[in-house]
């Protein structure tokens, strides 16, 4: 079964219309594809859902589900942003915007007693270095445990289905400041791992990170995954596509790292809940 539940159209930051994604989905023997546009935030900013566009997007998706209905099984889910102080209640958008499922992600860190963000995502590490260097003091240790502890307060008290791409903190690292066989890195990442079984969330395995040349490997990569296969944390893969063409980008190579980790199954959405296909 072909599935990619984390996508991105032009109603955040992708490049096209929903439809355009869809067909290209057929094309490609898709079974499953679901919308996933970056929450609405509340300051200016070139990458999130507007909210003066919710009822058109509604609607939208409601007649994309049932157009395609034959052909494909369309979901609408969001990817919510977690800070501190800023993000609105994730249970409030899901039944404000009718969605299916919600990935939850950090991209903008938020260190403690501060209302400046570090940007940790997007393409230039120079951003991302700079923030390291005014808001952290250039201590990556600190930075990157706030990191993490974000994650864990986003896990701990907001409902999500999916992480996303949970250790993309290293990204614009590529070994630079830490690597990730580090004691203190290893401990971070076992913390939220033990959060995310405890509360049953689906792990994506995101490939955007190859095929943007960004990351060797997934996000996560194969030591964590084999951390994920021996706490039974459910999977699934997916390739956080911001135009049509990379909506199975790099499956391959994620597919080869569940079976290399002794992963055996992924989840997919079904219109109701979750159910498991056997990758046997």
């Amino acid at each position: 079964m072909l599935t990619n539940h984390h996508t991105h159209s032009l109603y955040s930051d992708g490049s096209s219309q929903p439809e355009e994604y869809i067909t290209e989905a057929i094309t490609k023997g898709f079974h499953i594809l679901g919308f996933t546009e970056h929450s609405p935030l509340p300051f200016e900013n070139s990458f999130s859902f507007r909210k003066e566009n919710k009822d058109e997007y509604i609607a939208l998706m409601q007649n994309l589900k049932q157009k395609y209905n034959s052909q494909i099984a369309v979901y609408s889910g969001m990817e919510m942003d977690y800070i501190p102080g800023m993000s609105e209640n994730f249970g409030k958008i899901k039944a404000e915007y009718k969605l299916d499922y919600l990935i939850g992600s950090v991209h903008l860190v938020r260190p403690e007693n501060n209302s400046e963000l570090w940007f940790t995502d997007g393409p230039n590490y120079e951003t991302y270095d700079k923030g390291l260097n005014e808001l952290f003091a250039g201590d990556i240790k600190k930075a990157v445990t706030r990191y993490y502890h974000q994650l864990n307060e986003m896990i701990e008290n907001q409902h999500i289905d999916i992480i996303g791409h949970f250790d993309k903190i290293k990204m614009h690292n590529r070994d630079r400041f830490f690597t990730e066989d580090e004691s203190w890195y290893v401990s971070l990442v076992s913390e939220t791992l033990d959060l995310l079984q405890d509360r049953d969330i689906i792990v994506e395995v995101n490939t955007r990170g190859i095929y943007k040349q960004r990351s060797e490997t997934t996000y996560p990569g194969l030591d964590i995954l084999k951390q994920i296969k021996s706490l039974r944390i459910p999977v699934m893969v997916n390739s956080d596509a911001h135009k049509p063409h990379e909506l199975d980008l790099a499956f391959e190579q994620a597919y080869s790292l569940l079976k290399e980790a002794g992963i055996d199954e992924v989840v997919y959405f079904k219109g109701n809940g979750w159910a498991f296909e056997s990758l046997k």
